[in-house]
């Protein structure tokens, strides 16, 4: 239940605005949607009549995530996911903004299913809820979406999911395409050849269990292609799952260059490593799949660096008879919105990486990108924030996650620090309690 739009005041807090790397203990006052101060000392007898005034004890006090990749099955697959129960489980985890895949049914290639996404997401979301298109129709990689329409209609840019455009020549016109409407083109690495049946990562670890391993190159071959593709044509480009150092390397070239490329990685590629699928837990079954330790580490310290620019969940939703299968034959993807932020304060608790940098690969970065507000704590910006307590111990139960499918990778794994308001607008929209 959404609460009413008075004014919040938000005492005792520390203050994290990764926006402008600021780490301080005080106050913050939301009113009218907007954030109209951060700063120590507030009080509550300079705010409005009927502040709400909430003693935080010390609790982080930062800006609300956005979540840029997300599978939200609505329309089509509601069974897996809807519009409404995505965005319960994006309040719970403090993400106050969700960018959903276009591969729906029917996929979201033209401004009607736009609109038909955005109109539905007011009337039922209860978190600023977004789409991107497809990059080409049907999510069959042959023939561009018209980009400018979709742009006009709404979407923040294009993407064929979990599909990779294999041909190049499609691909260069598409970012030739993109260049003139100034719209960001969102890729996922992998060539589907080179994965082949591949089900988990190419190495040892995969010869022991039995399984066939996908090698780094298949990404790696196709981000060099698409690199060089960005700079040939001078399209905004968007990595949209990074897993591996080689792949680093090839990112480091390109942004040294001047190519306008930027690139992602998920929760479950910077907490996790191949040994977590153990005796073929299908739970952890992604897509890239989990890499080695080495290559989790260098991912790490990719995002600490900033050369890895956002931070995202790829929540995919998958019900039980696609992941109680045999490993080799269940569905790739894990969910991922509400346990994202919990998961990355490992890094946080390990001293991998700092708080501020977390939160803007999680907030700042992604909101910039997507040229979307939010992601700041700056007065006039809107108050879409979270309250985050960082020590909290939990130990996750899926039956307790608001996502409609429980193919969670954290299955009962003990975690520190969780969300504790969540506000939207300048309205509560999650408490937990």
């Amino acid at each position: 239940m959404l609460s009413d739009r008075r004014p919040i005041l938000l005492t005792n807090a520390r203050i994290v605005d990764p926006s402008r790397d600021m780490d301080f203990p005080g106050d913050l006052l939301i009113a009218d949607g907007l954030i109209r101060e951060a700063k120590r000392g507030i009080g509550a007898a300079g705010v409005p009549e009927g502040t709400e005034i909430v003693d935080c004890r010390g609790k982080v006090v930062a800006p609300g995530l956005t979540d840029i990749r997300a599978f939200v099955g609505e329309p089509g697959a509601e069974y897996r996911e809807t519009l409404a129960s995505a965005s319960q489980a994006a309040a719970a985890g403090g993400v106050t903004t969700l960018v959903m895949r276009p591969d729906t049914t029917p996929v979201i290639d033209d401004p009607a299913m736009v609109d038909f996404v955005l109109r539905r997401a007011r009337d039922t979301a209860i978190v600023h809820l977004h789409t991107m298109a497809a990059l080409t129709k049907g999510l069959k990689g042959q023939e561009m979406t018209e980009f400018g329409l979709l742009k006009a209609a709404g979407a923040l840019a294009f993407t064929d999911a979990d599909h990779s455009v294999t041909n190049a020549q499609v691909m260069r016109r598409a970012m030739t395409y993109a260049h003139d409407f100034d719209a960001l083109i969102v890729h996922h690495t992998e060539d589907p050849d080179l994965v082949g049946e591949g089900v988990m990562n190419e190495g040892e670890f995969a010869a022991r269990l039995g399984l066939v391993g996908v090698p780094k190159a298949a990404e790696t071959v196709m981000l060099e292609r698409d690199v060089r593709l960005a700079a040939l044509t001078g399209a905004r480009y968007h990595a949209a799952s990074i897993t591996c150092a080689e792949s680093l390397e090839v990112l480091h070239r390109a942004k040294d260059s001047g190519a306008t490329v930027t690139a992602a990685c998920s929760i479950n590629h910077v907490t996790l490593n191949e040994t977590a699928v153990g005796s073929y837990r299908t739970f952890c079954k992604v897509s890239p799949p989990l890499r080695a330790e080495d290559d989790r580490k260098a991912l790490v310290a990719a995002l600490a660096s900033g050369l890895i620019d956002v931070l995202m969940s790829d929540h995919d939703p998958q019900d039980v008879e696609t992941k109680r299968l045999p490993f080799a034959e269940a569905a790739p993807g894990a969910i991922g919105i509400e346990t994202m932020l919990s998961a990355g304060l490992r890094l946080v608790h390990n001293k991998e990486i700092a708080l501020t940098k977390l939160l803007a690969a999680m907030s700042t970065r992604p909101a910039e990108l997507l040229g979307l507000p939010g992601g700041s704590l700056r007065p006039g910006s809107v108050a879409d924030v979270i309250v985050l307590d960082l020590e909290t111990p939990w130990v996750v139960d899926p039956d307790e996650l608001k996502s409609k499918c429980k193919n969670t990778p954290f299955d009962e794994a003990s975690l520190y620090g969780r969300v504790v308001r969540t506000i939207v607008g300048g309205r509560t929209v999650f408490e937990f309690v």
